[in-house]
């Protein structure tokens, strides 16, 4: 069998045990979110092995999410980490069999806290599943690893799963872009989800002339601000824009030297508020072909500017 063929059915064996899944899931993922909103310490995700690889990445997912979450291995639990648990916090256990030696030493303690349970495996009748306060089946009818042993589709549903539970609670908390931004101040998610007023150029940084303002002051202004342009404003309010496209295309038409800044504007030029996202100012700039955009408030009273620049130097595309 070719390779590529391989790897196609693998991925549809999964896709497969995916859709199984979903139709599987019933009242026990219900009384599951109902738990975890319910929590107000913290969730605790643990396994050994490979489950444990996909607990981590169900913290950190939860985490990320508005759920304090973290990972918590069954060996060290049992020499001394089970201290890291605390009465208010959820656990939830994963085991494809449910028959986890590490991980059942410790579930009869966890249980003796008083603290919920949830159990996710593909084993209804396994000791994990009984001594389990809620249990979330992967119904995986064989794994995709030819021998049947490497976990492979059980685990694959088992993120998926962890998944949609992040997805649920998101949602039952309302959890906003807003909230994702501030738990991901750096990098490329980071400068996307900033607001543009947190990266704007503001008070002397912003070029600035008045409609009457000379040809030679125009230069100046565009020149010593470094942005390519600077805006037009008449009481404190945005009425045009001028760029040194616009001076270049000026001076082919042999300009005249003794024109205003009202004279060479572009009016009503495209504006942005503060409040909304650097990445809806990437596509503003992309969209009409600009650099800069002005940022202003309902009344065009100019707060600020914002050069793509300004976004890109931070890694944004």
């Amino acid at each position: 069998m070719k390779t590529l063929n391989i790897g196609k059915e693998t991925i549809l064996q999964e896709a497969k045990a995916l859709k199984n899944l979903a139709e599987h899931l019933d009242e026990n993922f219900e009384k599951a979110i109902d738990i975890l909103y319910k929590t107000k310490g913290r969730v605790v995700l643990t396994g050994i092995g490979k489950s444990g690889l996909i607990c981590k990445k169900i913290a950190a997912t939860l985490s990320s999410t508005g759920t304090p979450a973290f990972f918590l291995h069954p060996a060290d639990a049992a020499h001394g980490d089970l201290g890291m648990i605390k009465g208010d916090d959820t656990v939830i256990a994963i085991s494809n069999s449910g028959e986890t030696a590490e991980l059942l030493n410790i579930i009869p303690i966890i249980k003796s806290f008083g603290i919920p349970i949830i159990a996710i495996t593909n084993n209804p009748e396994s000791s994990l599943a009984k001594l389990s306060d809620v249990t979330l089946l992967l119904h995986v009818k064989k794994e995709a690893c030819p021998l049947g042993l490497a976990p492979t589709t059980s685990t694959t549903t088992t993120l998926a799963l962890g998944d949609a539970i992040s997805v649920a609670l998101m949602k039952l908390k309302k959890f906003k872009s807003e909230d994702f931004a501030r738990f991901h101040p750096g990098g490329k998610l980071g400068i996307r989800l900033a607001k543009v007023k947190d990266i704007m150029r503001k008070g002397d940084s912003v070029p600035i002339v008045s409609p009457e303002t000379s040809l030679k002051e125009i230069i100046y202004e565009i020149s010593s601000k470094k942005l390519g342009a600077t805006l037009v404003a008449k009481n404190g309010r945005l009425i045009g824009i001028i760029t040194d496209g616009d001076l270049r295309r000026a001076f082919e038409k042999q300009i005249d030297f003794n024109m205003k800044a009202c004279e060479l504007m572009t009016k009503n030029p495209k504006t942005i508020s503060g409040e909304v996202f650097a990445e809806k100012a990437i596509e503003l700039m992309e969209k009409y072909k600009i650099t800069v955009l002005p940022v202003v408030k309902n009344d065009k009273k100019i707060v600020g500017i914002i050069h793509m620049h300004d976004i890109l130097g931070r890694r944004i595309s």
